[in-house]
């Protein structure tokens, strides 16, 4: 990935996006999850949503890095 992103004069790390959409993607995935009632067989809610969490932030994360050109 790229060095920093300059927005307006504040430099932000690469991190920081990656991480944004990654919560996006995690808040739209528990959603579906609780629809589906899958969470009736997670023992722990909370651990499970970090982990979710923080897979989808590798995938996003190696994903941008195949796409974005360094």
């Amino acid at each position: 990935m790229r060095g920093e992103f300059d927005l307006f004069g504040v430099y932000l790390p690469p991190l920081l996006p990656a991480a944004v959409l990654a919560w996006g993607l995690s808040v739209l995935a528990i959603r579906l999850l609780n629809r589906a009632g899958a969470y009736r067989v997670i023992w722990h809610r909370p651990l499970f949503n970090l982990a979710l969490y923080v897979a989808l932030l590798a995938g996003v994360v190696f994903g941008l890095a195949a796409i974005v050109p360094t």
